[in-house]
C-alpha cells in the first residue's frame, strides 16, 4: 500500500464516520464505528469496515440499512473533491467479538474450567437509540452548543486532497507513475 492510498484510506474512514453519525438517521443503524477502509489501487472501489454493537439480528438489519445508505454516503464525500470517488462496499468488522471471545477463553483456562462449555455471550449491551437533547421549555434559553468544528475538518480534507493531488502530478512527471 502506498503512502498516498494510507492517506486516503483514513481520510474517507474519518469523513465516513462523520457522515454515518450525523446524517443517517435510520433507526435500524445503532452504534457504528468505521474501524477501516480499504481503498483499490485503481481508486474505483473502498471496502468501508464497520463494528457494531447489539444481537445478531439487529446488527444484520443494522448492516443492511447501511448498505443501503451507502450511495447516498458517497455523495455527500463529494465535498472531499477528488478526482473519483469511489463505490463503496461494506463489510462487518467481527475481529472485536473474536477477540473478546479469545480473552473469554484464556480466562476460563486460567480459572480451570473448560472453554468450550463457556456459552457465547453479547459483550455490550445493545443500544436502544441515538441520544436525543432534552426537550426545553419555550421560557428557557436555547441551549448553545460548542462551535462547530465540522468547517476546520472539511478544510483539512480539501488540504490533503489537494495534497495527494500534487504529489500524484509529481509522481507522474518523474516517470514513477508507470
Amino acid at each position: 500500500m502506498s503512502q498516498r492510498t494510507a492517506r486516503l484510506d483514513e481520510l474517507l474512514r474519518e469523513e465516513i464516520s462523520a457522515i454515518i453519525g450525523r446524517d443517517i438517521h435510520d433507526p435500524r443503524v445503532g452504534f457504528v464505528t468505521v474501524t477501516s477502509v480499504d481503498v483499490a489501487r485503481d481508486l474505483r472501489h473502498a471496502t468501508v469496515w464497520v463494528s457494531l454493537i447489539g444481537q445478531p439480528g439487529e446488527r444484520k438489519d443494522a448492516v443492511r440499512a447501511l448498505g443501503h445508505a451507502m450511495p447516498f454516503v458517497r455523495g455527500k464525500l463529494g465535498v472531499l473533491r477528488l478526482k473519483r470517488i469511489p463505490e463503496l462496499h461494506l463489510k462487518l468488522d467481527e475481529t472485536v467479538e473474536r477477540g473478546t471471545r479469545v480473552l473469554d477463553i484464556l480466562n476460563s483456562l486460567e480459572e480451570g474450567h473448560d472453554p468450550a462449555a463457556a456459552p457465547m455471550a453479547e459483550t455490550l449491551p445493545t443500544p436502544v437509540g441515538k441520544a436525543k437533547l432534552p426537550e426545553r421549555h419555550v421560557d428557557e434559553p436555547p441551549i448553545h452548543k460548542p462551535p462547530s468544528t465540522e468547517r476546520g475538518e472539511a478544510r483539512r480534507a480539501v488540504a490533503a486532497a489537494k495534497n495527494a493531488r500534487r504529489e500524484l502530478k509529481r509522481a507522474n512527471r518523474s516517470g514513477g507513475g508507470r
